[in-house]
């Protein structure tokens, strides 16, 4: 075979090998999707957190099952809870970075659809043979319930009445809308996912105790950079927007934490 020919040869294989490495070449300059980090978050939190971003791992529970998980080595990248105690018990210990506040609630009294026990108001929970389900104490939900009862000076009178203590609001939902008691407390915004299913009565404005989540970047998370940004879309003009479309009510404007969160 001639030089030239073997030239000719060589040549025509570089043509068939260029398109197929400027092909590969583009495959990988291509965008790839970044993995979605884990979310570890309040049980009330279950439908707009999703509904903010539907492209990270949600686990959803309470709050204090959620942070025993989280220093027993659970992989998440963020915390978020109903109550800003356990997440600064978390930073202090070094588990989270520093916690930021990022919305507020309120509890109601919720009674099944028909209302067997003919409950009006928080002191008809009083009354013989109601059956009362709250969250564990441990649970955030759980506190503020026994800060309603409190506040009201009705502890006495109803804790007898209590038949069950659950691990996060939504059991306690789901036991009062199959009527599996005659009244239970929960978030507003719990109460709002099961229309037509319970009725809904308010505890007054003067026994509401602070309800105020925070949330915060998990420090041995792998995906920081990802963790915050998911941190700054909850706080963001947009989350916002959407955490008060599900009833979620804002922080006070003097201690926004969306101004104040840097990392």
């Amino acid at each position: 075979m001639t030089a030239r020919c073997i030239t000719g040869i060589f040549l025509a294989a570089i043509a068939l090998v260029a398109p197929l490495a400027g092909g590969g070449s583009a495959a990988t300059g291509a965008s790839v999707a970044p993995e979605p980090i884990n979310v570890f978050a309040a049980a009330s939190l279950t439908d707009v957190f999703p509904a903010i971003d539907k492209d990270q791992t949600y686990s959803f529970a309470g709050s204090n099952t959620l942070a025993a998980q989280i220093m027993n080595g659970a992989p998440a990248d963020v915390f978020a809870s109903a109550n800003t105690t356990i997440p600064a018990m978390l930073y202090a210990q070094g588990v989270v970075e520093k916690p930021v506040n990022f919305t507020r609630n309120t509890l109601v009294i919720v009674v099944p659809k028909s209302n067997p026990a003919g409950i009006e108001n928080a002191y008809d929970l009083t009354k013989p043979d109601v059956s009362i389900d709250i969250a564990n104490p441990a649970v955030p939900v759980g506190s503020y319930t026994l800060s309603v009862l409190k506040n009201m000076n009705l502890t006495a009178r109803v804790m007898p009445n209590v038949v069950s203590q659950e691990t996060d609001v939504r059991t306690v939902l789901t036991k009062i809308a199959l009527g599996q008691a005659d009244a239970g407390f929960v978030y507003a915004t719990d109460a709002r996912t099961v229309p037509g299913e319970v009725k809904v009565i308010k505890v007054p404005a003067w026994a509401q105790p602070k309800v105020t989540y925070a949330l915060a970047v998990v420090s041995r998370s792998p995906n920081q950079a990802a963790a915050q940004a998911f941190i700054k879309e909850i706080l963001s003009k947009n989350g916002q927007a959407k955490m008060r479309a599900f009833g979620f009510l804002p922080l006070p404007a003097a201690t926004t934490s969306a101004a104040r969160f840097q990392g």
